[in-house]
């Protein structure tokens, strides 16, 4: 475990950081806010929440940055203090239980184990409206997720780790993370179809 996992990049910054540079400071949080600002907003759905989130992250990151061994990528790292973050802010606030999905709730009446077809509208020529009609169901509906489902999807398909990376990140198993990636996408896709289902009621 000593090989280096860092890029170049990365542990070029981490070097000039431990050499007391504040530059090498603010590149790292150039190179990364963003993308957890991104996170703790999708986690928590509220703009001043997911600027705690990042900066709490940024703060605990760089008071122990000295001692990080590069073991594992810097991004990673940075991931698994803001889920950290995010799990601290949902404690404070006491408002989202976590709950259990179970399986069996996707079993619909026809026997189709909730295998429902996202629309596709790739080549409509109104795309543009409805592919930003259908970001906003996705997003509103990974909101509705239980908190430890909303992480591993959101670390998984909209941040790209792997399954083994998110098991780091959370300090689960892998086997967790993907029944926990597998039960939020058959919610998802449950709550994306619920909705245009009914947009075609009305």
């Amino acid at each position: 475990m000593n090989q280096m996992a860092t890029d170049a990049t990365d542990h070029h910054l981490i070097s000039e950081f431990k050499a007391g540079s504040m530059d090498a400071m603010e590149k790292i949080v150039e190179r990364y806010q963003g993308r957890i600002f991104t996170f703790g907003l999708k986690m928590c759905g509220h703009l001043q929440d997911a600027e705690d989130i990042a900066q709490e992250t940024f703060l605990n990151a760089f008071r122990y940055l000295d001692r990080f061994r590069e073991e594992t990528k810097l991004k990673n790292w940075l991931f698994k203090i803001a889920a950290r973050a995010c799990l601290r802010k949902r404690r404070k606030k006491k408002c989202e239980p976590d709950q259990e999905i179970p399986l069996d709730s996707f079993v619909l009446k026809d026997g189709s184990n909730g295998k429902y077809e996202i629309p596709d509208w790739s080549n409509d020529p109104s795309d543009n409206v409805l592919h930003a009609e259908l970001k906003q169901t996705i997003d509103t509906a990974i909101q509705t997720l239980p908190p430890k489902y909303r992480l591993v999807f959101n670390l998984r398909d909209i941040e790209g780790f792997n399954t083994e990376e998110t098991s780091e990140i959370l300090g689960i198993s892998v086997q967790s993370v993907k029944t926990r990636l597998h039960r939020a996408r058959l919610f998802l896709r449950e709550e994306i179809s619920k909705h245009y289902k009914e947009g075609k009621v009305q």
